[in-house]
């Protein structure tokens, strides 16, 4: 989902659904501006969702991490079909904003002020479904133990794989969650820089103001000193020849 000031991957919210367990899913919000952008990231159902982090500022040319938790569903809703919406709001900030400047101000609609709005949609997916194990019983006929053995062992051979897989669900759920947590470092430690830099560059200003004035008010006294000097001895001339 492309926009003329932020690009947000992908397009919409992806959620592996289980009952009685938290579900993560994330998405990139990329500034394709020079601009600083702060973005408010809205949904419909606030209690169902957690947003991390749910406002911030995204500086020129980069990308912010945003992490949406879904919490544990009691029950499967009609058709696995969720009506549940986010709306990710972007606007330009000055040059130097920090989430600490974000007021809800900015986000009012104004003539002169382009506010873009993205929406995205929640979708449920359903997690991968492997075969049950089929148990034997001492009535089963030679056909159907031997279905019944082929059945075990092919549990048996994707247990282990299924354990592996959500072993990595939940280190790729770490890991964009610390990739998230650096960038807002990272933003926060380049926009710490940039202030710096400008003081730096006010200080340096004011030194050489100073320097400026003091060297006019010390070349202007001898100045002054000689036309002072001048002045008298006219007087002192005029007074001996009359």
């Amino acid at each position: 989902m492309s926009n003329e000031l932020v690009t947000i991957q992908p397009g919409e919210l992806k959620f592996p659904f289980k009952l009685k367990q938290q579900s993560l899913c994330s998405f990139q919000l990329i500034n394709n501006t020079d601009n600083y952008l702060v973005f408010k990231v809205k949904t419909t159902s606030t209690k169902k969702y957690a947003v991390r982090p749910n406002r911030g500022v995204v500086l020129p040319k980069a990308t912010c991490n945003v992490t949406v938790t879904m919490q544990a569903p009691k029950e499967a809703p009609p058709g696995m079909q969720c009506k549940d919406r986010f709306l990710v709001q972007s606007v330009i900030a000055p040059s130097g904003a920090t989430v600490k400047d974000i007021t809800s101000d900015m986000f009012n609609k104004e003539p002169c002020r382009v506010i873009e709005e993205n929406k995205l949609r929640v979708l449920y997916v359903a997690p991968p479904q492997f075969p049950s194990t089929i148990l034997e019983s001492s009535e089963e006929g030679p056909a159907q133990k031997e279905v019944t053995g082929y059945m075990s062992s092919d549990v048996s051979s994707f247990t282990p794989v299924s354990k592996d897989l959500n072993e990595l669900k939940e280190k790729l759920f770490e890991s964009q969650a610390k990739i998230s947590k650096f960038t807002e470092e990272k933003s926060a430690a380049l926009q710490q820089k940039q202030k710096l830099e400008q003081e730096l560059v006010r200080s340096e200003n004011k030194a050489l103001i100073k320097r400026s004035n003091h060297e006019r008010a010390r070349l202007g006294f001898p100045f002054l000193f000689v036309c002072f000097i001048g002045i008298v001895g006219i007087i002192l001339g005029y007074y001996f020849h009359s």
